[in-house]
């Protein structure tokens, strides 16, 4: 994914269109083809993380986990 810089006007307007939407998220992605916006959580941990950071589950555990994860990923797309 690339990122672009926007200047602060772009910005701005594209800020008062999404509080008309009543999103105040900082992190979204616009879709444009779906026509969809996905708002991202402040905090971004990756699935391993969360997983790992647990303590109670084994690696097996983890990468069955993290495959069962990957497979709802793709099927949601």
């Amino acid at each position: 994914m690339l990122s672009k810089k926007m200047d602060a006007t772009t910005t701005k307007q594209i800020r008062s269109i999404l509080d008309k939407l009543n999103i105040k998220h900082h992190r979204i992605l616009i879709d444009l083809e779906k026509e969809t916006i996905e708002l991202n959580e402040e905090e971004d941990y990756s699935v391993d993380d969360l997983l790992e950071s647990a303590g109670v589950l084994t690696q097996e555990r983890v990468r069955e986990l993290r495959d069962e994860i990957n497979k709802m990923r793709e099927e949601w797309n």
